[in-house]
């Protein structure tokens, strides 16, 4: 799993342009999806804060920490923009940050009381996107978007579809996608 620092030096332009939409409004927003013990989803909004040291993430104790706690893995959709439809999700793993020194850099730095019992995540990327709609056509049909996608190495033998997937063997419902 990739750090939000090398999937930057990987893809800056992406990584660019998915850090300024979590932070359109000033502080990071957007909605974290994490998997409950009994395999369900739960989604929650969130601050996440999206640095030069990496992606990371303060959860107080509540059912969404507890699940990344117990299973870290994540996706995370960015707010939606107010006057654009374009999109931005992260998926990946969480891991819990235990360096004290990171942990109050970036306590200060986002503002989180420590009279409060949160826990750091860093959010380690396995896929990032951005996806910008195209809108409609002259004649009113629908017309596909245009999608960003950044995949972890290929090295990972996990799944072959993803394999496949970065040699261009693109679905046809991903003929518009750009990789990044």
């Amino acid at each position: 799993m990739a750090s939000w620092t090398q999937f930057a030096a990987a893809s800056p332009r992406l990584a660019a342009q998915i850090r300024a939409l979590f932070h359109q409004y000033g502080p990071g927003l957007g909605y974290l999806a994490t998997v409950r013990a009994d395999g369900g989803p739960r989604v929650h909004p969130v601050s996440p804060l999206i640095t030069e040291e990496g992606a990371f993430c303060f959860l107080i104790d509540s059912p969404k920490r507890r699940d990344l706690e117990r299973d870290g893995r994540y996706a995370l959709h960015a707010f939606p923009a107010e006057e654009t439809d374009v999109e931005a999700y992260l998926t990946g793993t969480a891991r819990p940050v235990d360096d004290p020194a990171v942990v109050a850099r970036l306590a200060a730095r986002a503002g989180a009381d420590d009279s409060v019992d949160w826990r750091l995540f860093e959010l380690h990327v396995e896929v990032a996107m951005m996806h910008s709609p195209m809108g409609p056509t002259s004649d009113g049909r629908a017309r596909a978007g245009v999608a960003q996608v950044w995949r972890e190495s290929p090295s990972d033998k996990r799944n072959p579809r993803r394999r496949d997937w970065r040699r261009g063997h693109v679905p046809a419902v991903l003929r518009d996608v750009i990789a990044a």
